[in-house]
């Protein structure tokens, strides 16, 4: 998917010789927590609106302002993964784009970016979602790719869900017609599944002994 097309250029960008008035108009017509500035098509940074709409002298020229602007741009090029991570990382649901040159050539909007995200493969394909935990010094993602397609499985992406200074998960979509193969094969490389399943063999095993021993104690 070529993520240019979502490219914005609705919304003009800021420039320093305008007038706070004219940054905080913006801000109050287009639902958007930052917007970028230019100059000569260079990206300066962006103003938050927070900052904006807290300035008294709507008359003064936003050059004077210049050290409110946050720095954080995407590359033409970059990815939806990418893309989430700076939205993230900033708070922000507006992101500059700069192309090759480093100039700028619009933004990106948070909504059209989900939107990207919640129709791929990876969310609306009939899978199974695992979480995966391991000591952080022992987990391999060769070694976890390998486990699944072993196990007749297809990996349709993964990523680190949390990560402390002994433990890390990892969250896994995978195609399977025998989910259980795939989890038992973790369980005897030490790893730790956290999500719940229907039909987990060893869970039931477990329940099912539980029960005995539970019975057996209550006689």
């Amino acid at each position: 998917m070529n993520i240019n097309q979502y490219i914005l250029e609705e919304i003009k960008p800021l420039h320093l010789t305008g007038l706070v008035k004219g940054a905080q108009k913006v801000f109050k017509n287009n639902p958007i927590t930052h917007f970028p500035v230019i100059e000569n098509n260079k990206l300066l940074g962006s103003f938050a609106e927070n900052d904006i709409q807290t300035i008294e002298n709507k008359e003064d020229q936003l050059v004077n302002y210049g050290h409110l602007l946050n720095s954080f741009y995407a590359d033409e090029k970059a990815s939806v993964l990418e893309l989430l991570k700076i939205f993230a990382d900033n708070d922000t649901n507006i992101i500059p784009v700069l192309n090759k040159h480093k100039e700028y050539i619009g933004y990106f909007d948070l909504r059209d970016i989900l939107d990207v995200f919640s129709t791929s493969p990876f969310m609306v394909e009939q899978s199974e979602n695992l979480i995966i935990e391991k000591m952080r010094n022992d987990y391999s993602m060769s070694q976890i790719v390998q486990i699944i397609e072993s196990n007749g499985g297809k990996l349709l992406g993964l990523y680190i869900s949390e990560k402390n200074t002994d433990v890390i998960q990892v969250n896994i979509k995978v195609i399977s017609n025998d989910i259980n193969e795939i989890m038992q094969t973790f369980r005897r490389y030490d790893y730790k599944i956290i999500s719940m399943h229907e039909n987990d063999i060893y869970l039931e095993d477990l329940k099912n002994r539980s029960e005995y021993l539970k019975k057996y104690l209550d006689m």
